[in-house]
């Protein structure tokens, strides 16, 4: 499982987190591979076509069977549909309009070659044409929803929802840390000023544009910051082991979604002990997913202790403005520990 290495000493390399910009543009198209977009998709049209189905036989039993007969029809042509949209290697390229129309032509020759391939050619014509003008409807009406669903997470709204979630990062490890900083000045300067720096590097990132990605690698930099400041504090009571040779240290994730979690494991399963917490945190990467895990020990006598939940909340909060969907934040007791798991899809970061 790759080298474990226990950290204690100061991180040597100071390298600045590099944000990424992050397109919360309302007039963007959809990712037509995220899991809540397709989703979203399949459930519109066969309501769509369920209503139309209700419309035109209001008998539960005809109903039912119209709805069959259409879904024969519509099925093929809205997954082979969504294949194509997301296969797709221009969309993400183009302006929005044009996209759009990019997304309609491919969604009526679709439609059409699936029509043509299923329907009897004597009542062709007339099916054809209704097939394509019901697919132009529904594209279009589609893309007006997503385009209204896009606007609620516009750069105005995401910024100001970030920003609250971000504000409840307890902040009670910052007069800990300034404590033990004061407590080094005089006996010993130097490190107390590398203790200074790493803080200052941690409320640097976390009053960054927090719509923006970072790279994995400048996330884990600061988990290892965070980790070094509270070394100071808790000194030996404190043992974290890394695995870390499996981190795709170029995927993006939204800022400061692992460093309240390693917060969380210091605050809650070592504080509360009198002996030495061992915290682990393994980073890696599975196919098209990127998985971390943080446990510590667990103390049932202190599970209420105030603000787990909050912060595990505003992280799930975060993962899916940035993910919708395709990203979850899980947390179980096992064996004496706490574990808590976060799995977000891979996106590579451009270089």
């Amino acid at each position: 499982m790759g080298h474990t290495r226990k950290r204690g000493a100061l991180l040597k390399h100071r390298s600045m987190p590099m944000s990424i910009k992050q397109n919360f543009s309302a007039d963007a198209l959809p990712d037509f591979r995220n899991l809540g977009v397709i989703a979203r998709v399949l459930l519109a049209v066969n309501a769509f076509a369920f209503a139309a189905a209700l419309v035109a036989e209001p008998a539960w039993g005809a109903t039912l069977v119209r709805f069959l007969r259409a879904a024969a029809l519509i099925e093929p042509m809205l997954l082979a549909t969504l294949v194509a949209l997301s296969l797709s290697p221009i969309l993400a390229r183009l302006a929005y309009w044009q996209g759009c129309t990019v997304v309609l032509a491919i969604a009526m020759a679709v439609s059409g070659s699936v029509h043509v391939a299923m329907v009897p050619a004597d009542n062709e014509p007339a099916a054809l044409l209704r097939s394509l003008v019901l697919a132009a409807v529904t594209v279009a009406s589609l893309l007006a929803y997503l385009r209204l669903l896009t606007r609620a997470y516009s750069p105005a709204l995401s910024e100001a929802r970030l920003q609250a979630l971000q504000s409840r990062i307890r902040p009670h490890f910052l007069f800990n840390s300034l404590n033990a900083v004061l407590s080094l000045v005089r006996r010993d300067p130097r490190r107390a000023e590398r203790a200074l720096e790493d803080l200052a590097d941690l409320f640097r990132v976390l009053m960054q544009d927090s719509r923006s990605f970072v790279r994995l690698a400048d996330e884990i930099a600061l988990l290892e910051r965070y980790a070094a400041i509270e070394q100071l504090r808790l000194g030996e009571r404190l043992a974290i082991t890394w695995e870390l040779d499996g981190a795709p240290r170029d995927a993006l994730l939204p800022p400061m979604v692992l460093q309240p979690l390693l917060e969380n494991a210091v605050y809650h399963g070592v504080e509360p002990g009198t002996g030495t917490g061992t915290v682990l945190v393994r980073i890696e990467r599975r196919g098209a997913r990127v998985l971390a895990r943080i446990e510590n020990p667990y103390f049932e006598e202190h599970a209420r202790r105030a603000g787990n939940r909050m912060a595990q909340e505003n992280i799930r909060e975060r993962l899916q403005l940035f993910f919708d969907a395709e990203a979850r934040l899980s947390s179980r007791v096992a064996g004496g520990r706490y574990l808590v798991e976060l799995e977000m899809p891979y996106r590579r970061a451009k270089t």
